[in-house]
């Protein structure tokens, strides 16, 4: 008779993870119960034969999912110390499954990225076998013998006694048989090396390698505070994350280098993360002048033998740092001690494939399992974080000042509806046009942002600052090819005007406008300027982003044009002007989290302007300047920009006073993928009688209604209570799986 009060393990086998999409359960015997946890390593029997494999505890409970038994029993719990990264980011996997969706499969391709069968890279060393006294004997017989080809390699070994065989074949000119000749003798031999695939032998971090060690400056008060606070929390085993809010230009970087070299000083590993790989090249310079070849970084653009090395690297201890964005914080540390996250706001840290997870969420609870620090930091943090952090739940640290001693960059805001009625129709102000001159004659340099990020063909009149928004979302419309105006969350349309409807002006149509454009305005007005332009279609290739950094760092070009890539940040001492073009982009890009988006992109814009000795000054064109959060990025005024952002949260029940989740349906058929969408939300009207704060919007047409001939619907869930929504997006799966309903394609995106 089995033990009513049994455990049972729900365990995924590791010759399996590809190929099945479940766990087995098993029941764990007395003597385990204590040393079973999620996360552990364990023998299991398997199959019909029972023989035994390996496999690791994704979850424990006290409900069997069978008959007890007919339940086998876990076998014994290995103690393989090489596998506990692998056992941590197993149990993530699990965690990310019930808190994202989708499949465990999807999230365990995430937590472990596809060793990409690469072949190891062999280097070929040629040394020298013999003495130096025989070796000059030899050198002597080959000189009498006219050997030259001999004589020259014999010569090199004796000054070096081990080569490359490739700079023997490359620099010396000598052959293969000429080596051979060498080694049939005696005279040397050819040992073969197994090398890691470098990317920083590229050229990243070359210059900072003679630098291991040196400090870039000395440290503020408000830096040391910070430094000294969080390493004394984490000896204390007070692992709370960290949130420092630090405007631009305080030094939040060297703060994050302190804390790692003291956590890496106690023995651990440190994960850094970064939004995009355009921070990377200014990031790994600053981290290898601290750290030297013990610093590596990944990101999309290595190739899969650089990218397999990197984590082989991590796995065996051989690095203590690894830089990246999102895909970084997999790494398979032996003893990971800290995770440090700058730019916390970024929204390039969510994924948008399944699972569709945040980097924030994910690497906080791969903290808690790992025992690691968490630190996050930035000058205009996330809404949620720094909710988080006034609540007690992080640690907040503020750093006010910039650690030149400078000030803040003046600012000035333009109101591109007064320079229309001026007849100035030009992408240039005059206020913008003026200081860009200046600059020019002064040899200073100037940055050009233009505000795509969240790019919507919005409809603004230009006379008057006149936006159409829904009246049921309060969130702008968007113009669709149908000559209609629609909101992505509800559904609700309407006709498109010729005139605007509040001043009855002709001057209103969608917002456009594009980098090309900007750089070909530039040259016009500046033929003696010389321009780099930074966006998705000038940084395609492999090192593109290096080589526009490195050329605008080096005063190679007067004026550096782009999107948001050329905010974040980065350090440009010779850079006293930035103009920010299009405020209104982000402003009103159908989204409840546009007003946030753009008061960082313009604080994190102005932030680029005087970081050097010079003053700096900042231009903000735009055709809502009364707007809270155009006032407050001018200001740089991040508490005043939060309260009013907060109360707007609580009276629409966005996050992060409650929660959203976005259920996409796909297919190939537009009738089927409306009728799938359907049949969500009558489960879920139906999931409302048992939780009556939970709301429904939808479905209707997504953002993109099409993309490559497969029709997309969305329907939104709200509620207080995240968990209500995981257990919503739980009943749409078993729902799914229950009916052997394939045919259309579901995807969740929890707080989209």
């Amino acid at each position: 008779m089995r033990n009513e009060t049994a455990l049972y393990a729900d365990v995924i086998i590791e010759i399996s993870i590809e190929k099945l999409d479940r766990t087995f359960q098993y029941r764990i015997p007395e003597p385990l119960t204590d040393r079973a946890v999620p996360g552990s390593l364990v023998s299991v029997p398997f199959g019909k034969g029972n023989r035994t494999v390996l496999g690791y505890i994704v979850n424990i409970t006290s409900k069997p999912e069978f008959d007890p038994e007919k339940t086998k029993d876990i076998a014994g719990i290995e103690d393989d110390n090489s596998r506990r990264p692998v056992s941590r980011l197993l149990y993530l996997a699990g965690w990310m499954k019930h808190h994202y969706g989708g499949t465990l499969v999807q999230s365990l391709k995430v937590v472990l990225p596809k060793k990409t069968p690469v072949r190891p890279v062999e280097k070929q060393i040629v040394r020298l076998s013999i003495s130096g006294s025989d070796a000059g004997v030899y050198a002597a017989e080959f000189q009498k013998k006219h050997q030259v080809a001999r004589l020259r390699l014999l010569t090199a070994l004796m000054e070096a006694e081990a080569m490359d065989k490739r700079l023997i074949t490359q620099k010396l000119g000598v052959g293969s048989p000429v080596i051979k000749a060498l080694c049939d003798r005696g005279i040397a031999r050819v040992e073969r090396e197994t090398s890691y695939r470098n990317p920083l032998a590229a050229g990243t971090g070359e210059g900072a390698q003679g630098l291991k060690g040196r400090r870039v400056m000395e440290l503020t008060m408000d830096q040391q505070a910070v430094i000294d606070s969080i390493l004394s929390r984490y000896d204390r085993r007070d692992i709370k994350p960290s949130l420092i809010h630090g405007v631009t230009g305080s030094g939040k970087t060297e703060v994050y280098i302190d804390i790692i070299e003291g956590i890496v000083r106690r023995g651990h590993q440190a994960i850094m993360l970064i939004p995009e790989i355009s921070l990377t090249y200014q990031t790994v310079i600053r981290f290898t002048a601290r750290f030297g070849d013990r610093v590596s970084f990944i990101h999309s653009k290595l190739s899969p033998g650089e990218r397999y090395d990197q984590f082989l690297r991590a796995e065996r201890g051989e690095i203590d740092v690894m830089i990246g964005p999102r895909s970084a914080l997999f790494s398979p540390f032996p003893d990971l001690g800290i995770i440090v996250m700058d730019e916390e706001h970024e929204t390039s840290y969510k994924s948008e494939k399944m699972p569709k997870y945040h980097a924030r969420e994910t690497a906080e609870k791969l903290a808690e399992i790992s025992g690691a620090a968490f630190v996050m930091g930035s000058a205009t943090p996330s809404v949620e974080a720094y909710q988080r952090a006034v609540s007690g739940r992080y640690c907040l640290y503020r750093m006010p000042e910039r650690i030149s001693g400078g000030t803040l960059p003046v600012v000035y805001t333009v109101d591109l509806r007064k320079e229309l009625a001026e007849g100035n129709k030009s992408i240039f102000s005059g206020k913008l046009r003026l200081l860009m001159e200046d600059r020019l004659k002064r040899r200073e340099q100037i940055m050009l942002f233009l505000n795509r990020r969240g790019y919507s063909s919005f409809v603004t009149c230009r006379k008057c600052g006149y936006v159409y928004k829904c009246p049921h979302c309060d969130v702008s419309l968007s113009l669709h090819r149908d000559k209609r105006l629609h909101c992505h969350y509800c559904g609700y349309s309407t006709p498109m005007a010729a005139l605007c409807p509040e001043c009855g002006s002709r001057y209103i149509g969608g917002m456009r406008a594009g980098t090309e454009q900007v750089e070909n305005m530039v040259h016009r007005v500046f033929p003696e300027a010389n321009t780099i332009r930074m966006d998705m279609d000038t940084t395609r290739k492999k090192g593109d982003y290096e080589r526009i950094l490195s050329a605008f760092s080096n005063e190679e070009a007067d004026i550096l044009i782009g999107t948001q890539m050329i905010v974040k940040g980065h350090d440009f001492p010779r850079v006293t002007l930035m103009g920010i073009l299009a405020a209104d982009m982000s402003l009103f890009s159908g989204d409840y989290r546009s007003a946030e988006r753009t008061f960082q992109l313009l604080t994190q814009a102005a932030g680029r302007a005087g970081r050097g000795g010079a003053a700096g000054e900042v231009v903000i064109q735009t055709y809502s300047p009364d707007n809270y959060a155009v006032t407050a990025a001018a200001r740089q005024d991040y508490p005043g920009f939060f309260e009013e952002e907060i109360s707007y949260r609580n009276i629409g029940g966005y996050p992060p006073a409650g929660h959203m989740l976005q259920i996409t349906v796909e297919d190939r058929e537009e009738r089927r993928a409306m009728s799938s969408a359907e049949d969500i939300a009558e489960l879920g009207r139906g999931f409302m009688k048992g939780d009556p704060g939970l709301q429904l919007i939808g479905p209707a047409d997504a953002a993109i209604s099409k993309i490559n001939d497969i029709y997309r619907k969305v329907l939104y869930a709200k509620s207080a209570d995240y968990e209500v929504l995981a257990g919503l997006k739980d009943a749409v799966e078993n729902d799914r799986m229950k009916r052997q309903d394939f045919s259309s394609r579901v995807e969740f995106d929890f707080d989209p």
